[in-house]
């Protein structure tokens, strides 16, 4: 089964049959694919990340910068910006030594490719 979710400037696609590479993650002008594992990963430490968002969202102010970093190998995840608009860079080392990246979402693409790829591993249980 392919699922495939796209709009203007991101795509993210999922095809368990093509291999070892099965998820698509696309912004602007880019795109990697990841193995289901690494996938799995992204989505918890992203679920780490949402929730350490929601603890303090109700005591930051709408023009207040925030930072947020978590990390769990093989990533490392960095939230900046107001509680309601913000943007993510992440890092990817590989345990393999196979390959490293780095991936940066902006506002508002961000929240949108964060809450696509939550969904999308929540859909295959």
């Amino acid at each position: 089964m392919i699922l495939l979710r796209e709009e203007k400037n991101w795509r993210l696609s999922k095809d368990l049959k093509k291999g070892k590479y099965c998820f698509l993650i696309g912004a602007n002008n880019w795109c990697i694919e990841l193995q289901k594992n690494e996938f799995h990963s992204l989505y918890l430490l992203l679920s780490n990340l949402e929730k350490e968002l929601f603890e303090i969202k109700s005591q930051l102010m709408e023009e207040e910068l925030i930072t947020l970093e978590n990390e769990k190998l093989p990533w490392y995840v960095q939230l900046e910006g107001k509680k309601n608009e913000w943007s993510l860079r992440l890092v990817f080392e590989s345990q393999e030594q196979t390959r490293s990246f780095e991936m940066y979402w902006p506002i508002p693409i961000a929240q949108t490719l964060f809450y696509e790829i939550k969904n999308m591993w929540d859909s295959m249980d």
